[in-house]
């Protein structure tokens, strides 16, 4: 067991990309620019939500109005969908044809 641990001694047991005892992945030039152009990319999104382009003070309801005029179009499209009302009068119109109780 051990002649076979020392001819074998750089072997990687079982899967080697994941576990413990796993191979170790050698870091390229090319993973070190990603990494560097992905935090260039944070910084400067951190760096634009840090000034935002209203005050907290124009914030404020600043779209009540366009919610409202949304709302109203829904509740119109929904309305616009709904029948017509029917009276009861109307429905039984058709009994007054001779009024013979009267």
């Amino acid at each position: 067991m051990f002649l076979t641990a020392l001819l074998l001694r750089n072997r990687i047991p079982g899967r080697q990309w994941i576990g413990k005892h796993r191979r170790p992945r050698f870091v390229t030039l090319r993973m070190k620019q990603n990494v560097m152009r992905r935090l260039e990319t944070e910084a400067e999104n951190h760096y634009w939500l840090g000034r935002p382009y209203l005050s907290a003070e124009q914030e404020h309801g600043h779209a009540a109005a366009r919610r409202a005029a949304a709302f109203e179009a829904i509740k119109a499209a929904h309305m616009a969908k709904f029948p017509p009302h029917r009276l009861v009068r109307d429905q039984l119109d058709h009994l007054n044809v001779s009024k013979k109780w009267s």
